[in-house]
């Protein structure tokens, strides 16, 4: 999986110092899914097995004065509400699919519990 590439820097551009966070994130989601696909898009990147599990974006899930200076959100396809404070936003889509958006802006939002809940949507997505 190559998760830096030309089209990544660029989607960067308009938060260069979250790239360091999101190469922790991505490398981490190479190790763990090898055979992800990733397609960098205008506006995020999308992380697919059979269909897309996760997204990377700035989509504003917080007052402007509310987010850190750096920072993405993670979007991960769920079978159910996530419950935790670690959630910034969630909505059912339609019935039994869940989209919910995690604000991550430091190395220590790599964790176990996050990369459970990615295995969660990663699993969802390819049963689907």
């Amino acid at each position: 999986m190559d998760f830096i590439n030309q089209d990544t820097l660029l989607f960067f551009n308009q938060q260069p110092a979250a790239l360091p966070l999101y190469e922790a994130f991505a490398g981490e989601l190479a190790a763990r899914f090898p055979e992800s696909r990733i397609k960098v898009q205008k506006t995020q990147i999308a992380f697919a097995n059979r269909h897309v599990y996760a997204c990377v974006s700035f989509l504003r899930v917080k007052k402007k004065a509310e987010l850190p200076a750096a920072y993405f959100v993670l979007t991960l396809g769920l079978p159910y509400p996530l419950e935790s404070g670690r959630v910034a936003a969630k909505a059912e889509p339609y019935p039994g699919r869940w989209t919910t958006h995690i604000l991550l802006s430091e190395p220590a939002d790599l964790d176990e519990e996050l990369f459970g809940w990615v295995e969660q949507a990663y699993c969802f997505s390819a049963n689907k």
